[in-house]
């Protein structure tokens, strides 16, 4: 929906500037101390085409798998553009588009969301009232059918279909005065419009007008272990308004460290929606889902007291802290946005909003459940806030609520609310023991047993030793391994940049967030993901290099055009990475028609490199067309394959040895990197630090954060492990892509390249490189922050690089806890 919501935005922010104070008393839905509820809505699983009653099935089971599981309540299901309005275009429930994606209506789905106690919403424009009194009645009366008679609670409505007339304005009023007395609480959504007298029946507005989508519309601005620091440095909106809506969290690119995200926009901003996701949840790892869930209810528990906020000070709490809640419970908020862990001490008084002066207990609720412990009214706790983290803490004077508690010791619950027997992860680090004891819970227990075997001690209130395997680990899991020197080019750096090259890809950053999370075990999260990327638009689109090796010459994997050209200076390489060396008889690739093939053009030569590691090459020249072959009969052993340009559109890649087509499972592809060489794609600087690991952590990677201004693909970052080349396959800001909805963000500063370490790279010489890829800029040490220029160069100030080692998830050994309820 990008063209039309972004030149949206900007021409309602240019001619209709909206305020907190505007929307502040809407006459009905709610006010600020309404409850917050929780929705999903489906933008970015599909885009302007709409949804369709199959895949809404499909994605309505996945939160009926929650909601039976977990026991996950979702209140609002949110349907997204193209399901009644579209982009530019107004809607009828009886139109041949709504009846193909909806043959049946929205009454079963309606039923099917009912049963697990959620309602629907639904995207709309603001007008659609026609021009004569008949079709603006019409208008009226299906939208207030979908409310009476489909249990719709929520209606976003955007600028992307244009803005209200004036003289609709009455028409409007009318429309939702009749449709809040059938649903007082009822939700509406305005999102860079102007309603003139009418917004009065706006429930939020668009906070900041940003959208939440990482790395298209939400990314760093700073070097951080992750790619959502950006998002969990959000700010509450001021005075702490509640009616606003800030997008949610986007479960679709850029996974890790989601659960933080959501923390800050459940707990911190706790808006009207709270929590609010969307996208593709099911893109998710499957021993994700008990957080996402644990989240979700947690909120859910505590949801009247939530709408209760103030700010703490920035000076003790960090920036942008919040305390929520009433006298005797609070919910405290904190984040820590630099490279090492922070403690604030948490002053358990009037300071966070306390007031009820009995002994107050203290627990640690994100990043994992800890007990603090029990303290007195006015003393000071300590809370350590991880790096690039948010903190969830609950202080309370009241009895315990958690179904079972336990102190000594971190876990995460699994599930506590279905069926009769509660389940909790424990937490350890490797080759350490805990003292565990019980803590009287909401549950009257009859049994625990901790990895199947049975624990007394713990029923009758004693402690329990619980000792984790692995050995300990020698360091912090998150540390500094130190700056980068800058030293000569080395005269290998070609390889060094095409490491990264062939190690990342120009995918959909979804086909990424699917690579990242790896199989399902649940049916109802394989049937989301198989909707998902099953739809015609996302094979159509020609977004993933799978396409190139599926054996169907219809399908194609190409250069994205939608939003401008995808490459970086209208250049790029084809790069094709094996998996493996093999020795091929030929390469055949092949493109749909003539204009595929462009800018090369039939009959005319290219030159192919081949290599087996990246170090020795071997040019191959071959006469191109729309099916082509390379000879690598006399190649040898081959692993990687690059040439440029590259073509728009390739249809298939196919090896062939002894006249017979090769396995290609293992087969990866790229088409938006730049070949190394010219102008702006050549090293002038590089910095190098050179280091062994002891040790590699369960879950750990490298982070090679590159501190200033380098220019829009100006720094690059690879490896030399023993020797061999390794590339960093990731990136904040994502490598570019191929991209399902809008075009990556480019930034010009502060990229960090990752590299996942595996065991076997302990005890080996590391080499980690960052170099300077543009010729008509040079880094000098000064401490003036502006360019200039100097014989045709622009001068800029020292890049700082570091390398860094961290883990996600926390490394953590785990054991389970069941716990048996008395019936």
């Amino acid at each position: 929906m990008r063209i039309t919501r972004l030149m949206s935005a900007a021409i309602v922010a240019g001619m209709f500037p909206l305020s907190a104070a505007a929307q502040n008393t809407p006459v009905g839905g709610a006010d600020e101390k309404t409850p917050s509820s929780s929705e999903f809505f489906a933008w970015i699983n599909n885009t302007n085409e709409g949804a369709t009653a199959a895949q809404t099935e499909v994605n309505l089971n996945f939160f009926r798998w929650l909601h039976d599981t977990y026991g996950m309540k979702l209140d609002i299901y949110a349907f997204d553009a193209g399901a009644i309005d579209g982009a530019m275009k107004y809607g009828t429930l009886t139109s041949p588009r709504f009846r193909s994606q909806f043959p049946q209506g929205f009454g079963a789905l309606s039923k099917q969301a009912g049963a697990m106690g959620t309602q629907l919403g639904v995207w709309l424009g603001p007008d659609g009232y026609g021009d004569t009194d008949a079709e603006a009645e019409a208008r009226s009366n299906m939208l207030f059918s979908l409310v009476k008679d489909y249990n719709f609670r929520l209606f976003k409505i955007d600028a992307v279909c244009g803005q209200l007339r004036p003289s609709k304005y009455e028409w409007f009023d009318k429309t939702f005065t009749r449709i809040r007395k059938v649903s007082p609480n009822f939700i509406l959504l305005n999102h860079r419009l102007n309603l003139g007298w009418a917004v009065k029946h706006s429930t939020t507005f668009l906070l900041g007008g940003n959208e939440t989508y990482i790395d298209v519309f939400m990314t760093n601005s700073m070097t951080a272990p992750h790619h959502r620091a950006q998002a969990i440095a959000r700010m509450a909106p001021d005075k702490l308004t509640r009616l606003t809506e800030d997008h949610g969290v986007c479960l679709s690119s850029c996974l890790d460290y989601w659960e933080d995200d959501l923390v800050m926009q459940a707990f911190n901003r706790c808006l009207i929606l709270a929590p609010e996701i969307y996208a593709n949840p099911w893109l998710l790892r499957d021993d994700e889902y008990p957080r996402l869930a644990f989240l979700f209810n947690l909120h859910k528990d505590y949801a009247p007291i939530l709408v209760n906020g103030m700010q703490l000070p920035d000076d003790k709490y960090g920036t942008g802290a919040i305390s929520r809640g009433d006298a005797s419970t609070r919910f405290l908020t904190l984040r820590n946005l630099s490279w090492q862990p922070v403690k604030y001490r948490i002053r358990l008084d009037g300071e966070v909003g306390l007031s009820d002066k009995r002994n107050v207990k203290v627990r640690l609720y994100h990043p994992y459940i800890l007990d603090l412990g029990s303290h007195a009214y006015g003393s000071e706790v300590e809370v350590e806030v991880l790096p690039f983290r948010a903190a969830l803490v609950k202080l309370t004077t009241q009895p315990e609520r958690d179904a079972v508690a336990l102190s000594g010791i971190p876990y995460e619950i699994i599930n506590d609310r279905v069926g009769n027997v509660r389940e909790l992860k424990l937490l350890g680090m490797p080759g350490k023991s805990y003292q565990v004891r019980l803590e009287k819970g909401h549950d009257v227990l009859s049994a625990i047993k901790i990895d199947g075997v049975a624990k007394k001690a713990l029923l009758s209130g004693s402690k329990a030793t619980v000792k984790f395997g692995g050995t300990p680990l020698k360091h912090d899991y998150h540390r500094l391994i130190g700056e980068m020197t800058s030293c000569d080019v080395p005269s290998d750096v070609s390889s060094i940049y095409y490491a990264t090259c062939f190690a990342a890809d120009n995918n959909a950053l979804e086909a990424r967030s699917l690579k990242r999370s790896g199989e399902t075990a649940v049916p109802q999260v394989k049937a989301a993901r198989d909707a998902f990327f099953g739809q015609t638009l996302f094979k159509t689109r020609e977004i993933w290099d799978r396409n190139l090796f599926d054996g169907d010459p219809s399908t194609a994997f190409s250069i994205a055009q939608r939003w401008g050209d995808a490459r970086t200076n209208g250049e790029s390489m084809f790069c094709l990475d094996m998996g493996k060396p093999q020795a091929l008889d030929k390469l055949t690739i092949q493109t749909l028609d003539e204009y595929s093939l462009s800018p090369l053009k039939s009959y005319e030569g290219v030159w192919v490199d081949v290599s087996a590691d990246l170090k020795n090459w071997r040019s191959i020249n071959c006469t191109v067309g729309t099916s082509f072959d390379v000879d690598l009969k006399d190649a040898g052993a081959v692993r990687y394959v690059r040439f440029a340009p590259c073509p728009l559109r390739l249809s298939e890649v196919t090896g062939y040895k002894d006249g017979q087509p090769v396995d290609r499972t293992e087969w990866r592809a790229s088409n938006l990197f730049r070949p190394y060489g010219g102008r702006t794609c050549s090293a002038t600087q590089t910095w190098k630090k050179e280091f062994v690991l002891d040790e590699v952590p369960e879950g750990a990677y490298l982070c090679v954060a590159i501190n200033g201004y380098h220019g829009v693909e100006g720094a690059w970052a690879g490896f030399k492990i023993d020797g061999e080349y390794v590339g960093c396959p990731d990136r904040a800001p994502s490598f570019q892509s191929n991209t399902w909805e809008y075009q990556n963000a480019r930034a010009d500063r502060n990229y960090t390249y990752y590299l996942p370490l595996t065991k076997d790279m302990a005890g080996k010489k590391i080499e980690a490189y960052v170099i300077s890829l543009d010729r008509n800029v040079r880094y000098v040490n000064t401490d003036r922050p502006e360019q200039s220029q100097d014989n045709g160069q622009t001068i800029r100030p020292m890049i700082k690089p570091e390398v860094w080692i961290s883990a996600y998830p926390i490394p953590f050994e785990k054991k389970t806890l069941t716990a048996e309820c008395k019936k």
